[in-house]
């Protein structure tokens, strides 16, 4: 039987995920004390991603003992959220714009397929490259987002809050580019659910992303401004 979502290897792989990001956490806290060390920490877990991700895609190419190397190309919202999300790390300053907009959808996709991972059962090994590295990267990417707030390297605030309109149109744009030029079916759920049976494609997930996000910025900015409230 092929691996099940929650069963005896997707517990297991849970377990050791959540082992794995309270340690990182906790040392980070314990030792990341200096803005350089902080810098250090993160460009360490975005190149960390980004090696996660690559391999993720190189090993596509090779499934099935066929080499395709269309499949290298990026073509869901996770796969290109963790590139742009390490990319951003890497060769972006401190709370550049594009974290803005990537961190949502890197921390909503990666604790979601964490849990539960649609693809799990695609081989009979649940260490079949495609699905370890897949389920690898999400984690990791939900991982390094909790590193961005905890060491401060992201500050959320409503008066960017145009990042994320941009961030969709260029994602819209490069699905467009992915169904149209190198014709590639269903990218980025642009014609298709993320999951079998349900509404969510991308018309739909992005309203709730706007949604959960203005509602993110609301409760943050009446949390900073509780004191003034208070006084009037």
């Amino acid at each position: 039987m092929n691996p099940q979502v929650f069963g005896k290897e997707h517990l297991i792989y849970i377990f050791v995920s959540i082992i794995v990001a309270l340690a990182v956490l906790i040392l980070t806290k314990r030792f990341a004390k200096t803005e350089k060390i902080k810098n250090i920490v993160m460009k360490v877990a975005g190149a960390i991603l980004f090696i996660i991700i690559f391999i993720n895609r190189l090993v596509l190419v090779f499934e099935y003992n066929q080499v395709d190397w269309i499949q290298f190309v990026p073509d869901s919202i996770c796969s290109t959220s963790s590139f742009v999300l390490s990319l951003a790390i890497l060769f972006g300053k401190k709370d550049n714009k594009v974290l803005h907009f990537i961190w949502l959808v890197s921390l909503a996709g990666g604790v979601i397929t964490t849990f539960y991972p649609n693809f799990i059962g695609q081989n009979s090994k649940f260490m079949y490259p495609p699905t370890i590295f897949g389920m690898m990267h999400h984690t990791w990417g939900a991982i390094v987002v909790i590193l961005l707030f905890l060491l401060g390297y992201l500050k959320l605030t409503y008066k960017k809050w145009y990042c994320t309109l941009i961030g969709f149109t260029s994602y819209l744009s490069y699905g467009a580019f992915l169904m149209c030029v190198l014709k590639i079916g269903n990218p980025l759920y642009m014609t298709g659910p993320a999951l079998d049976g349900t509404i969510f494609t991308i018309w739909v997930l992005i309203p709730i992303y706007f949604v959960v996000y203005g509602l993110i910025l609301g409760v943050l900015e009446l949390i900073r401004n509780k004191d003034k409230l208070l006084k009037k």
